[in-house]
């Protein structure tokens, strides 16, 4: 039986109303996240925003577990944008419980999750875990008040090309079906990120820097196993040109137009080869000597692979627990926070090592081989001492690694 017109007309001018204020608060939540990890023009740095839950002052509060509070918030949101993206499809159009569910949603998952990325501070998480923490949660945000937006405000189901979205629209016409996903999977990512935990999670990214550093070492192996096989080609061919030389040089015949024609197409040519080679390939005699520096810098690079997984399982995997439980014993914390953007720096710097390689750039090459190599000793340095006691067994490997790494 359907309801009375008077009745549909007020639920769905209710569900309108609902639907703003909804759209409204996921604004300014997304902004308040948003200043957690985004960093202020000015300084370069993250700005603590207002806080979007008030304490009393001086009272008593229980610390939350931040990525538990996360990961629970996500888990609701995306059951919550389930039940809404089959209300918006199905007949018959019910105003009412979508407003229900906007209504859960505000009272439960949406500040649950402003608070997670709030109790998320850097002195407790480390700085990594609560921007990126912060990130997927702005993201989610941004994502739920896109969808949130589809709801239809005339009272009936979406037609079917606003379900489906149309073959090569904008994103912004991807469909509720497809945005349904988007939204899911963000959900997804924040709670595998929160049952990562921290540790977890830093071995995770330290890793990924690690697997990269591998990618960088097997293309440049590559690249010098190029040259060896060119400077082979090019030796052959040179013994081929002298014999061909000394055939010319006792032949009785002149050379006609035809002989000079083919002669200076063969020079141009060799001109335009050797023009496009210069950007790949060592030149013969090596007079920048590329060549004695690529062999010092896979012999460090592979050093430096060694480095990362002897410092994931020495040091990231023996992490005491986190978040610590209290602020003031924060040292692991803030040695974890300067080592991590060496990590990704030095994954970085090896990147553009290896680019300056493959242009033969001698002063960038002599650049990022400084940068590399100081950041590498700098990483060993800050994760030699045990996070507890003066000296163990990584401690030792260390001041060999320092050894070898300092060696041409």
């Amino acid at each position: 039986m359907a309801p009375p017109k008077a009745s549909f007309a007020a639920a769905n001018e209710g569900l309108k109303t609902i639907t703003n204020t909804t759209l409204g608060i996921i604004e300014n939540v997304e902004t308040v996240v948003t200043g957690f990890y985004q960093p202020d023009s000015a300084t370069g740095s993250c700005t603590k925003p207002p806080t979007v839950t008030e304490t009393a002052e001086g009272s008593e509060q229980k610390q939350l577990d931040a990525l538990v509070l996360a990961r629970d918030a996500a888990t609701l949101i995306k059951a919550h944008s389930t039940k809404i993206s089959l209300f918006i499809i199905n007949e018959p159009f019910t105003p009412s419980a979508i407003s229900t569910v906007l209504r859960q949603l505000l009272e439960g998952p949406i500040p649950a999750l402003a608070s997670a990325v709030e109790q998320c501070r850097a002195n407790i998480y480390t700085q990594l875990v609560q921007r990126d923490l912060a990130w997927k949660c702005a993201r989610l945000l941004k994502e739920l008040r896109e969808f949130i937006s589809r709801i239809p405000q005339d009272g009936k189901v979406l037609p079917q090309n606003q379900r489906t979205g149309t073959p090569g629209a904008a994103k912004a016409d991807k469909g509720s079906i497809v945005a349904t996903g988007v939204l899911w999977g963000l959900c997804d990512e924040i709670v595998g990120f929160c049952n990562l935990g921290v540790a977890g999670y830093l071995v995770h990214k330290a890793e990924n820097f690690r697997d990269t550093l591998k990618d960088v070492l097997d293309e440049l192996k590559e690249w010098y196993e190029e040259q060896d096989e060119q400077d082979d080609d090019d030796d052959e061919a040179a013994g081929s040109d002298e014999d061909g030389d000394a055939e010319v040089e006792h032949s009785d015949g002149g050379e006609g137009p035809a002989d000079d024609a083919s002669n200076a197409h063969t020079a141009t040519q060799a001109m335009l080869d050797s023009f496009m080679d210069s950007q790949q390939q060592i030149p013969r005699g090596d007079p920048q000597k590329i060549r004695p520096r690529l062999d010092s810098t896979l012999r460090r690079l592979r050093l430096t692979v060694l480095l990362f997984s002897a410092l994931i399982k020495r040091r990231l995997k023996t992490l005491p627990k986190l978040p610590l439980r209290s602020e003031t014993d924060s040292t692991a914390v803030s040695r974890v926070d300067e080592v991590m953007p060496l990590l990704r720096s030095l994954t970085d710097r090896f990147n553009s090592l290896a680019v300056a390689f493959y242009e033969l750039d001698s002063a960038e090459i002599n650049r990022y081989m400084d940068e590399c190599f100081f950041d590498a000793f700098a990483v060993a340095e800050l994760l030699a001492k045990p996070w507890e006691g003066q000296k163990d067994e990584f401690t030792d490997w260390v001041a060999k690694f320092r050894m070898e790494i300092r060696k041409d």
